[in-house]
């Protein structure tokens, strides 16, 4: 039989990366790709074309959310506010935040899963990283699984996958080496487009996640500090 078919939420990143590697072994998928006028989309959809043309997937998305960069309030979506340098002690929501993202970005994967018949979301949150944002915690998926029973077609059945929600990031570079997930053309820092700066919080969770796996990050950066 053939398998299930699954919309994969695929940033560009290293873990909704080797979420689309997990989600390979059980699903044909449909990857999706969100672009909001953060300061690296272009590098970000460099990078989800490539990781696309890897796996190539049955059906392959690009759609721009620019009301995000509207809205603002985020150092990910205006200029004016500073991206700021790494702190993994912080427990305060960071100025990264971009308000109720994941919620637009589910509507989108609904509204396609629904078209094509898909029977599940899969989304490479992690809860590592929920103290900052409330929109990667599980209750939060949970809780938008029953928005969808309620706002879609009674026909309509599909689950949110979180496959790496309570993996740590040494874990998750394991699970990407194991799969063979192509983590050299991942891209995570939240300010440059060239040369990853090592120094923002992205860039900071994913070389600890490197250093404490025991494992070479496959990408340049400006400065590699070591953070475990």
């Amino acid at each position: 039989m053939a398998k299930p078919l699954a919309v994969v939420l695929a940033s560009g990143g290293m873990d909704s990366c080797v979420t689309t590697a997990i989600a390979s072994q059980d699903y044909r998928l449909a990857l999706l790709h969100l672009s909001y006028g953060q300061r690296t989309e272009r590098r970000e959809l460099q990078a989800f074309n490539a990781i696309a043309d890897h796996y190539s997937p049955a059906h392959r998305l690009v759609i721009s959310m620019e009301h995000l960069s509207k809205i603002g309030g985020s150092s990910l979506t205006d200029n004016s506010i500073p991206v700021s340098k790494a702190n993994l002690a912080n427990k305060e929501i960071p100025r990264s935040y971009v308000p109720f993202r994941n919620a637009n970005m589910l509507s989108v994967a609904v509204s396609w899963a629904e078209v094509l018949g898909a029977s599940a979301i899969v989304v490479g949150a992690v809860q590592e990283d929920s103290s900052g944002y409330p929109d990667c915690r599980r209750e939060f998926y949970d809780a938008f699984e029953k928005v969808i029973d309620v706002g879609t077609k009674p026909s309509t059945r599909i689950q949110i996958i979180t496959p790496v929600i309570h993996s740590s990031k040494a874990e998750i570079v394991l699970m990407g080496v194991a799969l063979g997930a192509p983590l050299h053309l991942t891209w995570s820092c939240y300010q440059n487009e060239d040369v990853a700066c090592g120094v923002c919080d992205s860039c900071a969770l994913r070389l600890r996640g490197f250093q404490l796996a025991g494992v070479d990050d496959p990408i340049s950066y400006a400065h590699r500090p070591v953070y475990a």
